[in-house]
């Protein structure tokens, strides 16, 4: 079970200063709102680290598209200084809001590139972008009045990881960021967007059975049965035929998906690893061509950012219902 995480007001601020707690000689990238001078300050305890955001944060670096487009989707790219490791393009809606945004980095970036924006708040897709000789280590920023973020669904210590993870999870860290800001009414507005389009999912109307092909050759890394994979086919009326692996992905051999045969591939688009990619290499490998959705071209594709959770996990279970009932039976 996944650990109950906490969220806390404290007293209220008698006046909120014009920047959120940044270093010294800081100045913000948006000017404080409204909002912000009725915030009520939060903690909430995040893959083991308390994190309390007693006024809204105003400079922002995201790492992972994840972070970058929940900040977008909740309408908060004004208080972005700098992203890095986009996993693909930001989607078409929110490209205005990303446009004026400096990339600090393809990768994570150096503690020193992150310093040099001055953040006071970082918000990271994946638990390892924190890390000594990455964006630091989370006490080290703290040390520098950095407060961090790492988010839920991507916990992987004993007691937070989600354990399956569930659109609750997703929709409850996009309220907790939205918290950290102000915006609650953002928050429920986006989740009562993203719960109709998961209530509209026409599902297949007979058992069909996937495979979540995400990257390797000699070796297939696809999606077991907890992470973000098993929640998008879940939603979209298809049955995993990795779900009984007790993981968020996992490597897995090609005898044991021709074992499988599943019903459709599911490809994750990559730039580094495309699913045109992808279907080439099935189509000619000995070991894969004569599977039933490879002969029969069943394909479904997921672009990358869409595949780890976040803003776009309901749109891709819409999407992956609708390519699979245009296969056809």
């Amino acid at each position: 079970m996944m650990r109950p995480r906490i969220v806390a007001a404290l007293l209220p601020l008698l006046a909120l200063a014009a920047c959120a707690g940044g270093p010294a000689g800081s100045s913000p990238s948006a000017t404080p709102t409204a909002s912000d001078a009725g915030f009520t300050p939060v903690t909430v305890d995040d893959c083991g680290t308390t994190v309390t955001v007693e006024q809204p944060p105003q400079r922002v670096v995201t790492i992972k598209s994840t972070s970058t487009e929940m900040m977008l989707a909740l309408g908060l790219g004004d208080r972005l200084v700098g992203t890095a490791f986009a996993d693909g393009p930001v989607p078409d809606a929110w490209a205005d809001a990303a446009a004026d945004v400096p990339v600090l980095s393809d990768k994570v970036p150096g503690q020193e590139a992150l310093l040099e924006v001055e953040p006071d708040f970082v918000y990271a897709g994946w638990e390892s972008n924190f890390s000594a000789d990455g964006a630091g280590d989370r006490a080290t920023l703290a040390g520098l009045g950095i407060q961090t973020y790492v988010s839920p669904a991507a916990c992987k210590e004993k007691g937070y990881m989600p354990d399956p993870l569930t659109f609750d999870e997703v929709f409850g860290e996009i309220r907790e960021v939205a918290s950290f800001f102000g915006v609650q009414d953002r928050a429920e507005a986006l989740v009562a967007e993203q719960q109709a389009q998961l209530d509209a999912v026409q599902k297949p109307a007979e058992p069909t059975t996937a495979l979540w092909y995400s990257s390797g050759t000699d070796t297939p890394y696809v999606g077991a049965g907890i992470g973000s994979p098993q929640m998008v086919m879940d939603a979209a009326g298809l049955t995993n035929v990795f779900a009984d692996v007790h993981d968020t992905w996992t490597s897995v051999s090609w005898e044991k998906v021709v074992e499988a045969d599943p019903d459709v591939l599911v490809l994750v688009d990559a730039t580094w690893n495309t699913a045109a990619d992808k279907i080439t290499m099935l189509e000619s490998n000995p070991a894969t061509r004569e599977l039933t959705a490879v002969r029969e071209h069943r394909y479904v594709t997921v672009p990358f950012p869409a595949s780890e959770a976040g803003v776009r996990s309901a749109s891709a279970v819409t999407s992956v219902a609708e390519q699979v009932a245009a296969l056809g039976s």
